[in-house]
C-alpha cells in the first residue's frame, strides 16, 4: 500500500527514484480519454511511485489546450487522494502563459510544477532567470526547473541553476542534458535538499550511483515494477543486481527516446492501458518501429510489464 503524502514543510525528499513522465491518452474524438488516464495513475501509484508528471513532454503539453492541461491535473489529483504528489507540467516560452499555467495547476489541485526552459525564443541567461523568477513569483507551489536543450537549443546555465537552487521555491531540476559529469560538478555547490534528477532512462542508473535523486522517466510507464526494483537495490547497495535490472530496459528505453512519445504509447496500447492515438505533428509509428517496440517489450519479462486488468 503506498504511504499517504505528509505535508512536513520543506522536505524533498519525496522527489526521487524513477517518477513515471505520464502521456496523454486521447480518444477517437481526439479527447482526453480520462477513463484510460485515470488508469494509468492508478497504476504507478501501485507500483509504488512517489509523484507523477502530467502535461508534460510525454504528455504532448505543447498540443494540449488550456482546459486539457488542468483537465489532467484534476484527474490526477482527485485518483491520488495525496497518496503520491502531482507535478503539473506548466512551462511555456512565454512567461504570461508560464505564469498563466502555473496558476491554473495550482488551482487544479497540483502539488508542484515543472517548468522548462524557454524554447524557440533563445533567452540570454538572465532572461531565464527573470522568466522562472516570475513563475515562481505567481504560486505557493515547489517549482522543479526543467533542462533539455535538444528541444529548447539552450541549456539552463550552471550559473543560473546555481543562483536559483538557493531560493527555496525552486527545489528540483529535471536534467535533460545527459550529462553525468555535469551532476558531479554541480552536487557539491547545490544546496543539500536540491533534488537533481535525470531525464534520460538510458543514464538513469550511472546519474543516480553519481548521486543523482532519480530519473523522470518514460519506460517506469511500461515497467514500474522493474525501475523501483532498480531504485531500490541502488539505494541498497546491491550495485551489481541494480545494473543487471537497469540493463533489461535500456533497449527499450532507447526506442521510447527514438519516437517520443509515440513509441510509449504505443506500447502502452500493447499493455491494453490505452489507444495508441496521437496528435499532430506527432504520428503514430510506422510498422517497422512497432515491430522493434515490440521485440524489446518481450525481452522484459513479464512479471515487471504492467498490464492493464
Amino acid at each position: 500500500m503506498t504511504a499517504k503524502v505528509t505535508s512536513k514543510a520543506g522536505s524533498t525528499a519525496w522527489l526521487s527514484g524513477f517518477i513515471p513522465d505520464l502521456p496523454t491518452p486521447f480518444n477517437h474524438l481526439d479527447e482526453i480519454d480520462t477513463d484510460a488516464f485515470g488508469r494509468l495513475c492508478e497504476r504507478q501509484i501501485a507500483a509504488g511511485a512517489s509523484a507523477l508528471v502530467v502535461g508534460e513532454t510525454a504528455g504532448e503539453n505543447s498540443t494540449l489546450e488550456p482546459a486539457e492541461r488542468a483537465q489532467l491535473v484534476r484527474i490526477a489529483a482527485s485518483v491520488a487522494r495525496k497518496r503520491v504528489r502531482i507535478i503539473a507540467g506548466a512551462g511555456s516560452n512565454a512567461t504570461d502563459r508560464a505564469v498563466t499555467f502555473t496558476r491554473a495547476a495550482e488551482a487544479a489541485g497540483a502539488d508542484a510544477i515543472m517548468s522548462v526552459v524557454p524554447y524557440y525564443n533563445k533567452p540570454m541567461p538572465r532572461g531565464m532567470a527573470a522568466h522562472f523568477r516570475a513563475v515562481a513569483a505567481a504560486t505557493t507551489l515547489p517549482v522543479i526547473l526543467h533542462d533539455i536543450p535538444s528541444r529548447t537549443v539552450k541549456g539552463l546555465p550552471d550559473e543560473i541553476l546555481l543562483e536559483l537552487a538557493h531560493t527555496p521555491r525552486f527545489i528540483g531540476l529535471r536534467d535533460g542534458s545527459s550529462d553525468v559529469a555535469r551532476l558531479r560538478r554541480l552536487r557539491p555547490r547545490l544546496p543539500a535538499t536540491f533534488r537533481m534528477l535525470t531525464g534520460d532512462d538510458t543514464v538513469s542508473l550511472a546519474y543516480m550511483a553519481a548521486g543523482g535523486d532519480g530519473c523522470i522517466s518514460s519506460v517506469s510507464n511500461l515497467a514500474p515494477d522493474l525501475c523501483v526494483a532498480v531504485a531500490r537495490h541502488l539505494r541498497e547497495g546491491r550495485l551489481y543486481q541494480a545494473r543487471e535490472l537497469h540493463q533489461r530496459l535500456v533497449p527499450l528505453a532507447t526506442l521510447l527516446e527514438r519516437e517520443h512519445p509515440a513509441a510509449l504509447k504505443f506500447a502502452l496500447a500493447l499493455l491494453g492501458f490505452m489507444q495508441p492515438a496521437t496528435r499532430l505533428p506527432i504520428v503514430q509509428l510506422d510498422r517497422s518501429a512497432k515491430a522493434e517496440v515490440a521485440q524489446a517489450m518481450t525481452d522484459i519479462a513479464d512479471e515487471y510489464l504492467a498490464v492493464a486488468h
